[in-house]
């Protein structure tokens, strides 16, 4: 489990370190220029906020492109707390937790049934809640039980999965989102070109560009992450959960009815009847 948990903490600082690295000079004032002038703008603004230089304007903020970079940083955030969130709330003592196993395996093999039941029923793990099921059924004879222990851990197991895919959904959103920026960028670097009637000069076609960049830049800052986390978390969940089911089954093996003896063959009725 170390190599996972260093894993989500590199996945939640990536999005901090490149914050901190492209932080200084974002606030800096735009302040009006010409294409022949020189731009005194520190580049790291660029992945804050989208500018664009028109020869009759000068440069100004893309207000469309800005606030396509500001909603994936928004986006950057959530799948940060979320990854957060959803390791804290997916490890092992939320799930199977040694110190309860060991309880109920002493309750159980001292005949203690009601003890355990109570035990269960205290504790919020899912480990805890498929023993309770599985231990109400208990009168209802074996098959019973598993099939409690059973239909419990998919119910636990899917509504763990369901959370988990908010990450798989923003990890495939937003790449499309910085896509989107990403096209419009291109789409004001095109009309530059046309507005210059073929020969735009560089910094007319700059804001563009950086508008389109800058997009895919932050679409990928937060699909890594999310991605990542979505398959460690998801993997977390399949072979804790795996291992909850066949250690309740384990516990809960004396109850199953043993064979009584069989009935007695033909030829040893033969043989042992009176002559």
């Amino acid at each position: 489990m170390a190599p996972r948990r260093s894993v989500l903490l590199l996945l939640l600082l990536l999005p901090v370190m490149v914050l901190a690295v492209t932080a200084p000079g974002w606030a800096q004032d735009v302040s009006p220029v010409t294409a022949e002038s020189t731009v005194e703008k520190s580049f790291a603004s660029h992945f804050f906020i989208a500018t664009r230089t028109d020869p009759d304007r000068g440069t100004h903020v893309e207000l469309l492109g800005s606030l396509i970079i500001w909603f994936l940083l928004v986006l950057s955030v959530l799948s940060i707390s979320l990854i957060g969130r959803l390791a804290v709330s997916n490890q092992r003592k939320t799930i199977v937790p040694a110190a309860i196993v060991d309880e109920a395996r002493r309750l159980l093999l001292a005949g203690e049934y009601r003890a355990a039941l109570e035990l269960a029923t205290r504790d919020p793990s899912d480990f805890s809640r498929m023993l309770r099921a599985a231990l109400k059924d208990a009168s209802h004879g074996f098959a019973a039980v598993i099939r409690s222990l059973e239909q419990t851990a998919d119910e636990l197991a899917t509504e763990r999965m369901r959370r988990v895919e908010y990450l798989n959904v923003l990890g495939q959103v937003s790449p499309m989102i910085g896509l989107f920026g990403t096209v419009y960028g291109m789409i004001l670097a095109f009309q530059a070109i046309v507005a210059a009637g073929g020969n735009a000069d560089p910094v007319l076609l700059a804001g563009g560009i950086g508008t389109a960049l800058t997009t895919t830049f932050w679409g990928l800052i937060v699909a890594i992450p999310a991605l990542a986390g979505y398959g460690i978390i998801r993997n977390t969940i399949d072979e804790l959960s795996t291992e909850a089911i066949v250690t309740a089954e384990d516990l809960l093996k004396q109850f199953r009815p043993r064979p009584g003896p069989g009935p007695a063959r033909r030829g040893d009725a033969r043989t042992s009847s009176p002559r």
